[in-house]
């Protein structure tokens, strides 16, 4: 039903739709010599259907979703074997859709390699006799797949846009306690500004290495790898944005969830009914912090609220909650450009009711757009247009300013 929700989105006014490509759509097994053809053209008429309504086109093309054949056959990301898979299935996306795609994106969530490893990088903890080193290992080999995707990019498109993306983790020290200022310190750049500074400053920061020798890891580089990632940095810093955390050396602290993640909880913020702790004040924090440490654009890759919505027997859906997260963090942002940050896009998640990843439910719901299935896939997939749906597309249409 792509064209259908396609036709909604432009109804909206959307102005980029932000989409991940199935690998195994194009390459089934990961290490196949030539491509799908019907995967290949299933993106071209999705994204013809787009260019109908003048919607530009953010991909990303790994997105949770390693072929399961290269985490049986090969390990997952361990085995630098998926360099030249990964390369390959970039180069024809390339080929292919260059006239097609406006922004690039090589991995989503880079980070979730430490923090969820399965979805990051195919590692399955029992498999593996170090786990922290094969975490390690996958991310380098992803880093240099970043490089090489950026350098082809560069070469094969002129002129186009290849960015890389976190989930942010912002975390605030609990006290003035200088153990807690030290905690915060290390939290952030252990979760955040490590894989960032490798992607957007070219080599990896000189933290890490007192790190990987307090847990016994060491990377196994090739000759010209350093070189790589020097030569072809990042053009623009995206990242993920959902909630903030607090960093303490206490281990008595409350906790509460958040993406993928269990975070310490902030006595000052409410939560969701998931418990992801809301903050507009930390984006605009952390739009000052990511921009003030690389000057790079940035992109807010995805930002939003599962909550529990109610389908009425009108076909309506009431979601003042949802239009007051998004007013709040979209305020925030007009704060962070006025303080100087260059903010180039936004994209929500996810425009349209769809499996929640953290959760794995429909029931948590983060769309504008409402669709009719349940928790075991029971419905009639309709779509309905929410309030949310209704105040964003005033949003777009004043480019923020309209927010009543």
């Amino acid at each position: 039903r792509y064209k259908e929700d396609i036709a909604l989105f432009a109804e909206m006014g959307m102005k980029v739709y932000r989409l991940s490509i199935s690998w195994a759509r194009i390459y089934p097994n990961g290490d196949d010599e030539t491509p799908n053809k019907e995967g290949v053209a299933y993106y071209h008429d999705l994204f013809n259907e787009c260019h109908k309504y003048g919607i530009r086109i953010f991909v990303t093309m790994l997105h949770y979703a390693v072929p399961t054949h290269l985490i049986d056959a090969y390990g997952g990301w361990k085995n630098r074997k998926l360099i030249e898979f990964y390369t390959r299935y970039a180069k024809t996306l390339f080929e292919e859709y260059k006239d097609d795609v406006d922004y690039w994106l090589p991995f989503n969530e880079i980070n979730a390699g430490r923090f969820n490893p399965y979805n990051g990088c195919g590692l399955i903890k029992d498999r593996e006799e170090n786990y922290d080193q094969a975490v390690y290992q996958s991310l380098h080999h992803q880093f240099v797949a970043n490089a090489l995707t950026v350098k082809m990019a560069h070469e094969m498109i002129p002129g186009s846009k290849v960015g890389c993306m976190i989930a942010r983790f912002c975390h605030y020290a609990a006290t003035c306690d200088p153990k807690d200022q030290l905690t915060q310190l290390h939290d952030e750049q252990y979760t955040n500004w490590f894989y960032t500074d490798v992607m957007a400053r070219g080599a990896y920061p000189s933290y890490m290495e007192r790190f990987f020798e307090d847990n016994g890891i060491h990377i196994e580089m090739e000759e010209g790898d350093k070189e790589l990632l020097q030569a072809y940095p990042v053009d623009f810093v995206a990242f993920s944005y959902y909630f903030t955390q607090v960093s303490t050396a206490s281990e008595d602290w409350e906790k509460t969830d958040g993406n993928l993640v269990i975070a310490n909880k902030n006595p000052y913020l409410e939560s969701s009914e998931w418990g992801w702790q809301k903050d507009p004040t930390g984006l605009r924090i952390t739009l000052n912090q990511v921009y003030d440490r690389y000057q790079k654009p940035v992109f807010i890759a995805e930002n939003g609220l599962g909550a529990v919505d109610t389908l009425e027997e009108d076909g309506k859906v009431h979601d003042p909650y949802r239009i007051d997260y998004l007013r709040s963090h979209i305020e925030a942002m007009k704060e962070a450009i006025r303080d100087g940050v260059d903010l180039f896009g936004y994209t929500m998640w996810g425009i349209i009711d769809l499996v929640s990843c953290g959760s794995i439910e429909m029931s948590k719901r983060y769309g504008v757009i409402y669709v009719d299935a349940d928790d075991e896939g029971h419905g009639t997939f309709d779509r309905y247009k929410k309030d949310s749906f209704y105040w964003y597309q005033k949003c777009i249409a004043s480019n923020g300013e309209d927010l009543y």
